[in-house]
């Protein structure tokens, strides 16, 4: 329902920038507009949202993290849900309330962790999201957002084991910290 109601708004900008209605670029319409239309994968990661969604926070296998831009409004919450026994990320998912660049560096951020070590999530960077979504630079900011993310979500997880006193001697962050 929400989705819905975010697409309306959003399809008249993204005329202006010159998508069809299917979100097909259009670089006659883009080259009238005069305007900078998105990168095909911001737009297909705002049209279709990988792992959208909220797991338990109460949840001690699951780290939450919570991270705004007052600058611009944008809030985006990422959690990630983790194998004990692995100490690897087996699921993760994201709820943004933001611009569609911000939509997309959530999307991107969640594919990207899945799988993965928590010691080498933390090594994902801002810049590497950028690049990916081709970002321009006044959205540098979102994919600053997600990395911020992911590292308050391990941070949230370590905190969850550490008071359950099931901590190791040396996080992840712990090391990435020291590096």
């Amino acid at each position: 329902m929400l989705r819905a109601g975010g697409r309306r708004l959003l399809a008249p900008g993204l005329r202006r920038l010159g998508f069809g209605a299917a979100g097909e670029a259009g670089p006659a319409a883009a080259a009238a507009a005069g305007a900078r239309a998105y990168h095909e994968r911001v737009v297909d990661h705002y049209n279709n949202p990988r792992n959208v969604g909220s797991f338990d926070k109460d949840d001690p296998n699951v780290g939450t993290g919570l991270v705004g831009a007052p600058a611009c409004g944008d809030v985006m919450k990422l959690q990630i849900r983790v194998d004990e026994d692995s100490g690897k990320i087996v699921d993760a998912c994201f709820k943004t309330f933001g611009c569609g660049s911000a939509i997309a560096s959530s999307s991107v951020a969640t594919e990207w962790v899945k799988g993965k070590p928590m010691d080498e999530v933390l090594t994902i960077k801002n810049t590497e999201i950028a690049k990916h979504l081709s970002l321009p630079p006044v959205k540098l900011h979102c994919s600053m957002l997600a990395e911020d993310a992911i590292k308050a979500a391990v941070k949230d997880y370590e905190a969850k084991k550490a008071k359950m006193g099931q901590k190791g001697e040396d996080s992840p962050s712990d090391k990435a910290a020291e590096a």
